[in-house]
């Protein structure tokens, strides 16, 4: 049975929002409209089935053909990006921040060092109403008066706070990112530096906007600065 025949209330509401879609313009980054081939791929048998861990080693039985599919968004991730390792698996930019935070912070004592939201920032980049400002210290950096990133007052309070992460990348900012200034800072107080790109990915994988090598190698043995977080687009 198909879902008009099943539940006729939630096809009409599917049926209304794509015409929202196709009368609206959206301008988040993140929330860019899909082509058909990607809605095909996301509606497919694949959502039967459990693939915690990862390819090669699940929890379940019968991921062969899932690891398969994880590899290959794996390799072209790698070759879109030009980075030496990739994780697919976040579903966006919220769940790829924690983890990189659970991984490198300290619970209620390690500071992070983010945009204010107010500014154009990301909840997840300090917000005290997300889990990123309830579970770690949060230092927001504000924005100019002419609405740009002022990085000697970032720097200052930088060498301030000591934070032991600095994000940068943003969810509403439209202007270049100096990240090799953010680099600068980031080695001079020893913290770790996040780019979050999930609104501009398109931008730098495509080389419209610079990001490497600022933000480092991700290979622990290859690094010659501050300890850093590699950048990575949801």
């Amino acid at each position: 049975m198909n879902l008009a025949e099943v539940d006729s209330q939630i096809k009409k509401l599917i049926a209304a929002e794509e015409k929202r879609q196709t009368e609206v313009l959206e301008m988040i980054p993140s929330e860019n409209y899909t082509s058909q081939a990607v809605m095909e791929a996301l509606g497919t048998v694949f959502t039967n089935k459990y693939s915690e861990g990862y390819p090669k080693k699940r929890y379940y039985q019968g991921n062969a053909i899932v690891d398969e599919v994880e590899i290959l968004a794996q390799e072209r991730a790698k070759k879109l990006f030009a980075v030496p390792r990739v994780n697919v698996q976040p579903y966006s930019g919220s769940p790829a921040n924690t983890a990189v935070y659970f991984a490198l912070l300290e619970p209620l004592k390690d500071k992070i060092m983010g945009l204010s939201l107010a500014f154009g920032g990301h909840l997840t980049h300090g917000s005290p109403v997300s889990i990123s400002g309830k579970y770690f210290k949060a230092i927001p950096y504000e924005l100019s008066k002419d609405g740009t990133l002022d990085y000697g007052a970032i720097e200052k309070l930088a060498q301030k706070e000591k934070p032991k992460i600095i994000v940068c990348g943003f969810t509403a900012y439209p202007r270049i990112i100096d990240f090799k200034k953010f680099g600068q800072i980031a080695d001079q107080v020893g913290a770790y530096l996040l780019a979050d790109i999930s609104h501009i990915a398109g931008l730098v994988a495509t080389g419209v906007h610079p990001l490497r090598p600022y933000c480092d190698d991700n290979n622990p043995q290859n690094l010659t600065r501050a300890p850093r977080c590699d950048d990575y687009g949801n």
